[in-house]
């Protein structure tokens, strides 16, 4: 065994017996790639160590990537292995959300469901810093969060780079809060956690980002330059940043997909572990503050009416957020009774 696998053991110890509570009876199937495969094998150890059946597979072994539609042959081997608990571990590429989005029906396919732990952009450093943090303390919070946003009308935030943001909610679409603990059947969520989300009814206004989601997190980490989004009744109506072809790469993504420029969720990030941005959407969109997205809004569980096939998260930092009037956030940091203080 190398330094690096013993390296990811921890965070792989917490994705397994902590957040989807991995026993001796489940059958477990993990889902990696070439470029993630030492994290596959991390959590395959610690679920073998719980004594648990486990099967572990290569995206590259189904077809080449990107993989755009939900390969046949990874279908049959989800049918065969019928996993009650499984992970999806593997790096994240250009237009592949409309896959993962259709691999998530399958797995809310078969009977109650299966606990799920999506973990697209996966790395090392989020093995060791997201998935090592106080995940009682997360849950806590998370909860607590979610319990003020569900009956909020209206949020607004703003950054010292000029995040002005706007944010009305309806009652129709649902909160669904992502505390980390994924123990029922049918359960599911992004690991590393530590976020709380909903579809939001409305948005307007600016927001200046400094990480941005889909594969251009890989592609670009943390951003040199900020890029800046107006949205007007819930719609991107310009992006624009320093770095012009950035600017417009973005703008060509959001508009290879209907409903691509539309806000599909809004979201407030509660993982109060973290202490810095790696540069890592899967992990800095659970770091304190708000994070947005543009495309797929998840109705299945917001209950929105609509769809899309992309799904571009953007980050402002340092954010101060009001609800309904009351600060919960204050330039990066929650409030004391947010907190528990």
């Amino acid at each position: 065994m190398n330094d690096t696998l013993n390296d990811l053991r921890p965070g792989a110890r917490t994705a397994v017996r902590t957040c989807m509570n991995v026993q001796p009876a489940d059958r477990v199937l993990i889902l990696t790639d070439d470029a993630c495969l030492t994290i596959g094998e991390a959590l395959a150890l610690e679920a073998l160590a719980t004594g648990a059946a486990v099967s572990l597979h290569r995206l590259e072994a189904f077809a080449p990537r990107p993989i755009l539609d939900l390969p046949a042959g990874l279908q049959e081997t989800y049918e065969q292995a019928r996993p009650t608990v499984s992970f999806f571990a593997a790096s994240s590429q250009p237009g592949e959300i409309a896959f993962r989005v259709k691999l998530g029906q399958v797995l809310r396919g078969h009977g109650a469901g299966v606990r799920h732990g999506h973990m697209p952009g996966v790395s090392p450093v989020l093995m060791r810093e997201g998935m090592t943090t106080d995940y009682d303390r997360i849950y806590e919070i998370t909860n607590r969060v979610t319990a003020i946003a569900r009956t909020a009308r209206t949020m607004h935030i703003t950054n010292p780079k000029g995040t002005d943001l706007h944010a009305e909610f309806s009652p129709d679409l649902r909160w669904v809060p992502c505390h980390g603990r994924y123990h029922t059947p049918g359960d599911w969520g992004n690991l590393p956690e530590g976020e709380t989300f909903t579809s939001p009814a409305n948005l307007h206004g600016v927001l200046v980002a400094d990480i941005l989601g889909d594969h251009f997190s890989d592609k670009y980490g943390l951003l040199k330059h900020p890029v800046r989004f107006t949205l007007a009744d819930g719609v991107v109506v310009d992006v624009a940043c320093a770095d012009q072809a950035l600017a417009d790469e973005v703008i060509a993504y959001l508009d290879s997909s209907e409903n691509g420029r539309r806000a599909g969720e809004f979201a407030i990030g509660t993982n109060v572990g973290l202490t810095r941005l790696v540069g890592n959407l899967l992990q800095d969109e659970k770091y304190p503050g708000i994070h947005v997205a543009f495309g797929n809004p998840y109705p299945d569980r917001t209950g929105a009416q609509w769809t899309a096939s992309i799904h571009v998260d953007v980050i402002p930092t340092d954010c101060t957020i009001d609800v309904d009037g009351r600060r919960i956030m204050n330039a990066g940091v929650f409030t004391d009774d947010i907190v528990g203080y």
